[in-house]
């Protein structure tokens, strides 16, 4: 191995450990606990260290989101693949992604409430975030219905799981009847 191979490997598990601390303290913390000097004292590598991989808070913000967004894709594309039929497969999806946003709130906001620098259905949208939609658009162009194009109904059903997780979360929604509302989506949202 060169050293220039080995650097290499060393940067990025500098770089993932920076991530896979800054997750670990939000989710213990909450992300306003999240500061570089904490980082760099948790990891004990100096700030210009961390700087050296990120320019500041939202670029890590926006890495935890992109390893959110790769996790997500994952469990919905294994939660799909174990359903049977079109129905489950739908109801499996829409489990995973409120389990997803319920264990895992500072990454789910990282993903979709704070500002990590990620675009959105844009051309220069990352690829795990192209990911973690194509994830629930394959497995939803089955049940859309006729005349119904598949990427607005899979936006449709990302948008009302994405109000009942965040709902639920703030306290505005009672969580014992979230497999309930799950039903209801589901039933309602696919033409079978």
């Amino acid at each position: 191995m060169s050293v220039q191979e080995r650097k290499e490997r060393e940067r990025a598990a500098r770089e993932r450990l920076i991530v896979a601390t800054a997750r670990e303290l939000a989710e213990q913390q909450g992300w306003d606990a999240v500061t570089t000097r904490r980082l760099s004292e948790r990891i004990e590598y100096s700030q210009p260290v961390l700087y050296s991989h990120f320019r500041g808070k939202r670029e890590i913000i926006g890495a935890v989101a992109l390893e959110g967004a790769a996790e997500m894709a994952a469990a919905l594309r294994a939660a799909a693949s174990d359903a049977d039929g079109p129905h489950a497969r739908v109801t499996a999806l829409a489990r995973v992604y409120l389990n997803f946003a319920a264990r895992n709130p500072a990454v789910y906001d990282a993903m979709f409430q704070l500002d990590g620098g990620l675009a959105f259905a844009q051309e220069d949208t990352p690829e795990p975030l192209k990911d973690a939609f194509a994830a629930l658009l394959e497995n939803l162009e089955e049940v859309a219905g006729d005349g119904v194009h598949p990427a607005l109904f899979a936006e449709l059903f990302w948008a009302s799981l994405h109000g009942l997780a965040t709902l639920t979360r703030a306290g505005r929604l009672p969580p014992e009847d979230t497999e309930r509302r799950t039903e209801l989506l589901v039933n309602r949202l696919t033409v079978l």
